[in-house]
């Protein structure tokens, strides 16, 4: 977090240097343009007004004169004289004649055209710019008007002003650090938060959650981050039910192995008990085989099947298939199965990954039936898809339980009684299945009515 405030306040620093140096350079700019510029045009303006005095000829002393007493009246400095050379005489410091009119200047002069020079005096310790207008005749010169004036400095054109604008600027910057400061806090005091909150994720602390305080980014990432915290603590939380679940599934199976095996082994059950024991134990191996295959079969949950596996299956021929395997708990439990199928349905599939969705879904619907119940099979076509409804009447399941039946690791009776359902991995794969297959898995129920189930597959295509 001190790396990310770090970043912010260089960046800060950064802008705030960038716009002193525009600033600078702005003010320069100005300076130039508008008050350099407006004085040389002014001086220009006031030596063509005096230019026009002269009518040709010689520069007579009249002319030279008039043109002295307008200057006596002129905050700018101004001097009419026949030869340049002259120039050193009248004006308070030296002058460089080659430098001021040299041969490209002679020719403007001549031309009729004024000089602009602007050069440091250290007599006035600034910049003077000065103005030449030539007075001509016929392609001579015959004299000229020299104008000059010493630049006021930036600091001399603001004078007591910048002492306030020096305190405004400092005034302000200490303003704006301040609510830079309180911005910065507002801002990186969830994101501190967030990060405080996922140590303690890191740390297995997954009732963390972190505050909401803003409609912004950084509070859709916090609402982001508490939905993967809920997500993250309820998966915890099934998991270490779904293993106390196996844990205990697999317990009672081994412990019966074990002990009639040894027992068997050991003589201690006699000929006439042995076939009893034998086949708990077949059954009991085969409870563990199954909930083994249904493990693995979740471990390949995220696997996509290749679609040149599947083949054409006539749907209601697999639906029978699962329901003669499951007839005898029918029966035991004397439990109908009514079908009512659509004979011509096509789909494209995995035949044994089919018939096993039908075998959890019906093994479901008879184990929560009540005994003389009836369970209703139906499959028809709707808008070219094969729509195949699983419905008992049987104990329901809590609507607050539907939304997560699909899950992985999630039981609806958190109770772990043998006699009360399975793994609760059964519906977790028969959703795999369905999404495989790109079908539709939808589950309505209500408690002590019994459970709908419907399952949508695509119909094979016709070449």
């Amino acid at each position: 977090m001190k790396k990310l405030s770090s970043k912010i306040w260089l960046l800060i620093v950064l802008f705030l240097s960038a716009t002193v140096v525009f600033m600078y350079i702005f003010t320069n700019f100005l300076y130039e343009q508008l008050y350099v510029e407006d004085t040389k045009v002014t001086m220009v303006e006031v030596g063509e007004k005096l230019q026009t005095m002269y009518k040709g000829g010689k520069v007579t002393d009249e002319l030279i004169g008039a043109i002295d007493h307008y200057a006596a009246y002129s905050n700018i400095p101004i001097f009419a004289v026949r030869n340049p050379r002259e120039l050193s005489a009248c004006v308070p410091f030296d002058v460089d004649y080659d430098a001021l009119i040299g041969p490209d200047e002679r020719q403007q002069l001549i031309a009729g055209n004024a000089v602009t020079k602007i050069g440091y005096e250290t007599r006035f310790e600034r910049q003077i710019i000065s103005v030449i207008l030539p007075f001509t005749d016929q392609n001579r010169l015959e004299g000229i008007i020299y104008l000059y004036y010493p630049l006021a400095k930036m600091s001399e054109l603001a004078k007591e002003e910048v002492v306030l604008l020096i305190t405004g600027a400092v005034m302000f910057l200490l303003v704006a650090a301040f609510f830079v400061y309180q911005g910065m806090r507002k801002i990186l005091n969830p994101l501190a938060n967030l990060q405080l909150a996922v140590n303690h994720m890191a740390k297995g602390d997954y009732a963390t959650r972190v505050e909401v305080t803003s409609k912004d980014e950084i509070g859709t990432l916090t609402t982001a981050f508490n939905q993967m915290a809920r997500s993250i603590q309820r998966e915890d939380e099934a998991q270490k039910s779904f293993l106390a679940t196996v844990s205990h599934e697999l317990r009672t199976p081994i412990s019966y192995v074990k002990g009639y095996s040894e027992a068997i082994q050991n003589g201690y059950i006699t000929d006439q008990k042995q076939d009893e024991a034998i086949r708990l134990i077949a059954r009991e191996s085969a409870r563990m085989e199954r909930l083994t295959n249904e493990l693995m079969q979740l471990a390949r949950k995220d696997e996509k099947m290749p679609i040149s596996e599947f083949e054409p299956l006539v749907l209601a021929e697999t639906i029978r298939d699962a329901v003669s395997l499951l007839q005898n708990q029918a029966l035991a439990k004397r439990i109908q199965i009514e079908q009512s199928l659509e004979e011509e349905l096509i789909v494209m599939g995995d035949e044994e990954k089919i018939k096993q969705v039908f075998i959890n879904v019906i093994e479901n619907a008879i184990r929560y039936s009540q005994e003389n119940a009836v369970i209703f099979i139906d499959s028809k076509e709707i808008d070219n898809e094969a729509v195949i409804t699983v419905s008992d009447s049987g104990i329901g399941i809590p609507a607050e339980d539907l939304p997560h039946i699909t899950e992985r690791f999630y039981r609806v009776n958190k109770a772990r009684s043998r006699s009360d359902g399975g793994s609760g991995l059964g519906l977790s794969i028969v959703d795999q299945i369905i999404k495989q297959h790109d079908g539709k898995l939808k589950i309505e129920s209500t408690i002590e009515k019994g459970t709908d189930v419907m399952i949508t597959l695509p119909i094979m295509e016709e070449l």
